[in-house]
């Protein structure tokens, strides 16, 4: 959280004429209803099983030729099943990193903004925590880039560079 998936995630795409999509929207258009609503009626276990359906049609759509930047949400990759899933369909994946108080202070920043109590930001020691557990997770991504008092666009650039992939043609090119 607060690392800079989406903004990041839709800069690449524009770079790239690829589409941009958030694996949480995809969740929430299958399910009908928010990722609050589903946490809050049907748990986690079934967020987590809806995750992994949803990244499965995405990654069946890649195969069949979609380009697709895909932000997944701070659990999806450090689940065994997911992360195995992505390492079969053999592509990239990203950990967009920053010290933990920058992402705090980013994620304060966005859900004062957005006007939304979000359940991760209740104390600094938990979501220290959550951040802990998880980057050991994360670490095993193909690659790993600070964010840190970065510029959105010089990520992206960083991102395409690296991994070695063009723009795509449109038809207007």
């Amino acid at each position: 959280m607060g690392a800079g998936k989406s903004s990041v995630g839709r800069a690449l795409g524009e770079q790239l004429n690829w589409d941009f999509e958030d694996l949480d929207d995809r969740i929430e258009r299958l399910e009908g209803r928010s990722i609050a609503q589903i946490f809050r009626a049907s748990g986690e276990a079934a967020f987590r099983r809806a995750e992994s359906a949803a990244l499965a049609e995405v990654l069946v759509e890649m195969r069949g030729g979609a380009a697709k930047i895909l932000a997944l949400g701070g659990g999806a990759f450090v689940q065994k099943q997911n992360a195995a899933a992505l390492k079969r369909a053999g592509l990239p994946v990203i950990f967009l990193d920053a010290p933990v108080e920058e992402l705090w202070r980013r994620c304060r920043l966005q859900a004062e903004e957005a006007g939304a109590v979000r359940p991760l930001l209740r104390s600094t020691d938990e979501f220290r925590k959550l951040y802990e557990a998880r980057r050991s997770g994360y670490l095993q991504a193909s690659l790993t880039i600070d964010t840190a008092g970065r510029k959105v666009k010089a990520i992206a650039t960083e991102i395409a560079e690296t991994i070695g992939v063009r723009p795509r043609k449109t038809k207007q090119s």
